[in-house]
């Protein structure tokens, strides 16, 4: 029987018998890093510098609008924000900026959801 949901580690699959998030998250650990350090420190267009900056959700002021929508609602990340962007940026690298800015929105609410299952 299920009780509590995720807040017992099960999520909400009934018939799950071990705690899903530390066993996805075990499992997923060297492949979630490999993917980082690429994103983050890997060959690119753009410093890594930079998109390890935007990853911690500290861009330079060009790219802050850009980046605080990607983190806080990127639902609302329009055409026009990133073609104010084409003039100083190649397609190549506003693609390494987009994906570096939302890996790390990503793993900050990733890390606060694992948080709160172990509070629980």
């Amino acid at each position: 029987m299920l009780v509590g949901g995720i807040a017992t580690g099960y999520a909400f699959f009934p018939y799950a018998r071990e705690p899903m998030v530390s066993t996805n998250s075990d499992r997923l650990s060297p492949f979630l890093a490999a993917t980082r350090n690429a994103v983050l420190d890997g060959a690119g267009s753009t410093d890594a510098a930079l998109r390890r900056d935007l990853a911690a959700g500290k861009p330079p002021a060009d790219l802050a609008v850009l980046v605080q929508k990607i983190r806080d609602r990127a639902y609302t990340v329009t055409d026009e924000d990133v073609d104010r962007l084409r003039e100083q940026y190649s397609e190549d690298q506003l693609f390494e900026l987009i994906v570096a800015a939302a890996l790390g929105a990503a793993g900050e609410r990733a890390s606060a959801a694992l948080d709160a299952v172990a509070r629980a």
